[in-house]
């Protein structure tokens, strides 16, 4: 079959033509990508479920063999495969026997093995046909995965994929319809194609939006700039911020600004994080734009407790929080104190870290600069 050629008959066609292509390539750049990310970490999980079965040294690590697992692939210089994304591997592993078809060749598997992969496919759809590899890999990104792994029944995580692939849903549209039950509001309703109507025809998510995934971002090796979650507000008082506290010299070493960790598929960044000489710790420092709640309280908390577990050093003191909040009428700066219960760290720690009236006085002044 012959195909028309493309007439440029003008200066608009041509930039339409361009546009075009560029379009359909960083498309396709961002399909591939996507693909070679989630084989990545599909054959991650198959090669932590072969080790759980047949390793000679699994019984030293028990239960801790995702957490220190994560911290010698972290020392080899593999990013963006935390215990918590090993997990999601596994899972996404299990889930997804239909892949090992794509991953065959590099790991060198035989018909037999491939076979025994695959029959879990047959057992836990029973007469149901599984979607195609070439259909999960072409439309769903690794995140799509890991939201998709929590349906709790084949059927339902079938009925989703179906429904994220035909409509081209974001893995927000996905995680609104997950939350939303529509699975089991669809099933019950008698006007299924109404209760379907308002979810169909996402919007999809353009390439650009989707490199900023935290995943992709590790995956490729790419920096994640603070720009994609900052206002120029919130970016102005934490960069004055950073440059107050090393500037005072009492012991800030500054390790990361919007330090991300990942729980459950869902990405949090805290906006600065130093660690104390003096003190020995880390100090956590989250700005809110608004006033203070108990929820911020409540994330900061987390913050500590990931960061107790999982970055402190031996002979660490407990990490210390401090919650900025500012609205028009007044700053208000939090603490964020558990497990300070040692007499001599609570004294080293009034003594080293700023007032309560010097970072309020910094937000105020910052905010004044910015609004103008």
């Amino acid at each position: 079959m012959e195909t028309t050629p493309i007439k440029l008959s003008g200066i608009n066609d041509l930039v339409q033509a361009i546009q075009g292509a560029n379009r359909f390539f960083l498309d396709q750049t961002q399909r591939q990508v996507n693909s070679f990310l989630t084989l990545r970490n599909w054959v991650v999980g198959y090669y932590i479920v072969e080790y759980e079965q047949n390793g000679k040294d699994r019984a030293e690590y028990g239960g801790q063999l995702f957490e220190r697992l994560a911290g010698r692939i972290k020392k080899a210089g593999v990013k963006g495969l935390s215990f918590t994304i090993l997990h999601t591997c596994v899972q996404v592993y299990s889930a997804y026997p239909q892949l090992v078809r794509s991953v065959s060749g590099m790991l060198q598997l035989s018909d037999n093995q491939i076979d025994g992969i695959l029959q879990s496919v047959t057992e836990e759809f029973g007469g149901l046909e599984p979607t195609s590899a070439a259909a999960l890999l072409s439309k769903l990104s690794f995140t799509h995965f890991a939201e998709l792994i929590k349906a709790d029944s084949p059927l339902k995580r079938l009925f989703y994929e179906t429904e994220a692939i035909a409509n081209n849903w974001s893995v927000r549209e996905l995680k609104r319809a997950m939350d939303s039950l529509l699975f089991e509001r669809t099933g019950l309703s008698k006007d299924k194609v109404a209760v379907l109507a308002g979810h169909r025809k996402g919007s999809g998510l353009l390439p650009a939006d989707v490199f900023r995934d935290p995943y992709l971002l590790d995956f490729l090796g790419l920096e994640e700039k603070p720009s994609y979650v900052e206002t120029d507000l919130e970016g102005a008082i934490i960069t004055n911020l950073q440059k107050f506290l090393l500037e005072m010299g009492r012991g800030f070493c500054f390790e990361g600004r919007q330090k991300r960790i990942t729980f459950d598929n869902t990405h949090y960044r805290i906006d600065l994080v130093f660690y104390h000489r003096l003190l020995r710790c880390h100090v956590l420092i989250d700005l809110k734009m608004g006033r203070f709640t108990p929820a911020d309280a409540g994330q900061m908390q987390m913050y500590l407790n990931y960061f107790k577990e999982n970055e402190a050093g031996e002979g660490d003191n407990p990490p210390i929080g401090i919650i900025l909040c500012t609205d028009k009428s007044e700053t208000l700066v939090k603490y964020a104190t558990a497990g300070l219960a040692q007499p001599v760290f609570v004294s080293k720690y009034m003594t080293n870290l700023p007032s309560e009236q010097e970072l309020q006085r910094l937000v105020l002044e910052q905010q004044e600069k910015v609004r103008g």
